[in-house]
């Protein structure tokens, strides 16, 4: 099966209620190979009132899906998991095509997205209350979880299957129903987990997609229905601010995974040789496109240059290109708008007086292509280390002492992941508890994981995806009091 061959002839368009069909008026939009700006295919552009039919539909279907046998909820995601598994080239030269990484790294996350299937088809049926009883005697404590209802899943360009079935499989396994509105960058995806999804055997307006180059007056239409009782959105914290101001009228419960400025801490007892394979994970991983990307490289003075001049070596050896060719490590950013954000935090860092180890040029040629580089002795205060940077940089500053890394560390509004390499287990308890980050990754440069809750603190938001916590996003509590005398 090839890459557009998931999609089908049909599905290209809205999923409404369990049907394939146009925007109002017909309009569509292009999608692009961000490897050249060439045009991929086109979708449809769907209007505040597709949304609203959209969402109609999920209420419809809501009421049914929460009374589903959560065993028969389970399957529907084993069903997906394998089937997404099967099809797993297939939707990694389609992640390639539209989103720019290589085709290896898409099949990575081809596997860590569908974990999320299996991880919550095993989990539907361990949706607990409990029974007690009540301290003074005379009656009965009794709790039941229910689904939330109706959501609005608004998920980004960069991880266009992960971050979807990082958010519907829960939902799925909860009994909620949903609206799904990807980025309008990488909506083909989507388009094609959703087909699978069908294929699956998930009933008809339990998932609806709405692809749409209007995207915030389509989610604020959404929002401002008091029918809609859920907002789970992954993207940048100023559009999550939006969101949750949004929310308030209809007190609708919230789940922001949003920026991060993610430290990774290098002190000078560390293996330096495993500090910088981390680092190429941390750094590398989706060309440095991720939340989750080592942002700030903090490393003790005494082992700086070495660790730049390691880190520069493998990082310069990288091969950048479109990402479906063979031998290619490193595909273009998402867009012309990224490239010369990038660029230009770069070419401050290095007016601020750092140094480049390898990189720091645009290359000439088509397409959205910026080449993996390492700044040395960068500025503490450089806009480099304070703003996200989503590319191939690693700026390296140096600290001396553990409380100053811990102070650079935490001197940031955000608050996602962070990486410690150290060999001092004393240090490492000291610096889970000190760090302000919902994720610490000790000795290892890869945080993520189904099994584990995923989220952030500050201005990364708030609300956890993944692991035994992520379900619970989608449960509401019933109390039932019951006397027995």
């Amino acid at each position: 099966m090839s890459a557009l061959d998931l999609l089908g002839p049909d599905h290209r368009g809205l999923l409404i209620g369990g049907t394939w069909r146009e925007a109002d008026g017909d309009e569509r939009f292009d999608v692009l190979d961000p490897a050249d700006g060439s045009v991929i295919t086109d979708v449809a552009d769907a209007s505040v009132g597709d949304a609203a039919d959209a969402l109609d539909a999920a209420v419809a279907a809501q009421a049914d899906w929460a009374r589903t046998a959560p065993r028969d909820r389970g399957e529907i995601l084993r069903r997906a998991f394998e089937l997404v598994t099967e099809r797993a080239d297939a939707f990694a030269q389609l992640m390639s095509l539209e989103m720019g990484k290589t085709v290896a790294e898409a099949k990575g996350e081809v596997g860590y997205g569908a974990e999320f299937f299996r991880w919550y088809s095993e989990e539907a049926v361990r949706i607990h209350g409990r029974w007690m009883q009540a301290p003074a005697g005379g009656s009965r404590l009794l709790t039941i979880r229910k689904p939330v209802g109706p959501c609005l899943f608004i998920t980004p360009w960069n991880f266009p299957l992960a971050m979807g079935t990082r958010k519907i499989g829960p939902a799925v396994a909860a009994g909620c129903t949903m609206v799904v509105k990807p980025a309008a960058q990488t909506p083909l995806t989507m388009l094609a987990l959703a087909a699978v999804l069908a294929e699956a055997g998930l009933p008809d307006g339990v998932l609806n997609v709405v692809t749409t180059t209007r995207s915030g007056e389509v989610s604020k239409a959404l929002q401002d229905d008091d029918r809609l009782r859920k907002v789970s959105f992954t993207g940048s914290t100023g559009v999550g601010k939006v969101i949750v101001r949004q929310s308030a009228d209809q007190l609708q419960r919230v789940s922001m995974e949003l920026g991060g400025n993610a430290p990774f801490v290098v002190f000078e007892d560390a293996d330096v040789d495993a500090a910088v394979d981390g680092a190429m994970v941390a750094k590398m991983r989706n060309m440095g496109e991720a939340c989750t990307a080592a942002n700030r490289f903090l490393v003790h003075t005494s082992v700086a240059a070495e660790f730049a001049e390691k880190l520069g070596r493998r990082m310069g050896a990288l091969t950048v290109g479109r990402g479906q060719d063979e031998g290619v490590d490193v595909g273009p950013l998402i867009d012309e708008k990224a490239v010369e954000t990038v660029s230009q935090l770069v070419n401050d860092a290095v007016h601020d007086g750092a140094t480049v180890v390898c990189g720091g040029q645009v290359p000439d040629g088509a397409g959205w292509f910026y080449p993996p580089t390492v700044l040395l002795d960068v500025p503490a205060d450089a806009a480099i280390n304070v703003e996200e940077i989503f590319g191939p940089v690693a700026p390296i500053t140096t600290f001396d002492t553990e409380e100053e890394a811990i102070a650079r560390a935490n001197d940031t509004i955000y608050g996602l992941s962070s990486y410690v390499y150290t060999r001092d287990l004393a240090r490492t308890i000291r610096l889970a508890e000190a760090l302000e980050f919902g994720m610490v990754g000790v000795n290892t440069g890869l945080v993520s994981n189904p099994a584990a809750p995923f989220g952030g603190v500050k201005a990364s938001g708030f609300g956890r995806e993944g692991g035994f916590e992520g379900i619970e996003e989608y449960l509401d509590t019933t109390y039932v009091a019951l006397p027995v005398s």
